[in-house]
């Protein structure tokens, strides 16, 4: 370790999107998280170099993969990178791999030359990184950003390495992985508190939905409850979705069969944000923020960026949601095999958001999800491995 109490990382983040001309054109939450650590550890003694597909905008050293091949292909067609994702993404995954692949061999390179102290893998095309790890001579961790069952890719690797280095997102992402698997430490995520901020007269007229607007989000859920909601209330809500949706029916006609058309003047989709000061006010406005995620959620960036904008939730529990939403700061709800009963239970939560305290949402962000408290966690994970 060198020099004295300094530790230094190679944080990897080999996912093809943690490039600055792709970043700003898709959801990619882990992306924007490797920045703000790697960035964030310096305060903690900890040297990082980010190693990334393409360039990213960052105050550490940046090492980059070879792009030449992948950019003389988008040259070929007259391409952007996100034109090729969407128009040929098997050529866009074969290209990707093979970039990821040589980042991945860097890294440990230059840590078997003792250029680092620890590796940290850090996104979802971690799988290519773990058969090699053996091969490092340095301690490697691992982070991964969905249910570790999430996908074939991935139940079918992810449980032959158990005894690797893991970091886990939340106590109910280990569910996910072998009882014996080797966890350094559990890390939730965390935000810049200067970038969401309480708004100070919110209008508190619409329950807003914030992510992907896909099956397993339950976005259908969250119209079907603030219907029921207004048939009786004094004072009715709008449903505000934001979010991207996936309308061609060769991937997921979901948007086309369940969400479009409900749209209306009750229930209004304002698109895509992608800008955190319109975010910020779009949640901060919000009388809650609705999480009927079905599926089991690893964490949820939303839930503390609306905690952060002193926002309640109201949230199914699924996953983590249980992990992050307390009686202080909403409702959960139980789901139940009859949909029915999950949609009354979450007219019954609407209705109670009231007593939900805003400032107390504010304070429990502050106090367990802020970007300070997530650096502070890696770096004393990594001085754990490597001590």
């Amino acid at each position: 370790m060198s020099p004295k109490n300094k530790i230094r990382v190679a944080l990897v983040v080999p996912h093809i999107f943690l490039h600055r001309d792709i970043l700003p054109h898709v959801i990619f939450s882990p992306g924007i998280l490797a920045l703000e650590l790697a960035n964030g550890l310096v305060n903690y003694n900890v040297e990082v170099t980010l190693f990334s597909p393409g360039p990213v905008n960052t105050t550490v050293l940046n090492i980059n993969s070879d792009m030449s091949y992948f950019e003389s292909e988008l040259a070929m067609r007259g391409d952007s990178y996100v034109d090729l994702l969407k128009k040929h993404p098997f050529i866009f995954a074969s290209l990707s791999r093979q970039v990821q692949s040589e980042l991945i061999a860097k890294a440990y390179a230059a840590a078997n030359n003792s250029e680092y102290d620890l590796v940290h893998i850090y996104t979802n095309e971690e799988d290519t990184a773990l058969p090699f790890a053996k091969l490092c001579n340095k301690p490697v961790i691992f982070t991964h950003h969905d249910p570790y069952n999430f996908l074939i890719k991935y139940k079918s690797v992810f449980p032959k390495y158990p005894g690797l280095n893991w970091l886990s997102l939340s106590l109910s992402q280990r569910k996910t992985m072998p009882e014996n698997t080797n966890w350094i430490a559990n890390i939730y995520h965390g935000l810049n508190p200067d970038e969401f901020t309480p708004v100070e007269k919110p209008t508190n007229n619409y329950i807003a939905y914030l992510g992907r607007i896909v099956k397993s989000k339950g976005v259908d859920l969250a119209i079907k409850s603030i219907k029921k909601y207004n048939e009786t209330a004094e004072s009715p809500l709008k449903l505000k979705i934001a979010g991207k949706h996936y309308a061609d029916p060769g991937k997921d006609d979901y948007w086309k069969t369940e969400i479009e058309p409900e749209l209306g003047d009750m229930i209004e989709y304002v698109g895509f944000i992608d800008n955190i000061k319109q975010k910020n006010d779009f949640l901060g406005n919000a009388k809650a923020l609705i999480i009927p995620s079905t599926f089991e959620e690893p964490f949820g960036m939303v839930m503390i960026e609306s905690l952060a904008s002193g926002t309640p939730i109201i949230g199914l529990n699924s996953g983590a949601i249980p992990e992050v939403v307390t009686e202080k700061t909403g409702h959960l709800v139980k789901k139940d095999i009859n949909e029915e009963i999950t949609i009354n239970r979450l007219t019954q939560a609407i209705k109670n958001i009231e007593e939900i305290d805003r400032n107390a949402c504010r304070a429990d962000f502050e106090a367990r999800f802020t970007l300070e408290r997530m650096c502070e966690d890696h770096a004393r994970a990594y001085r754990k491995l490597i001590e």
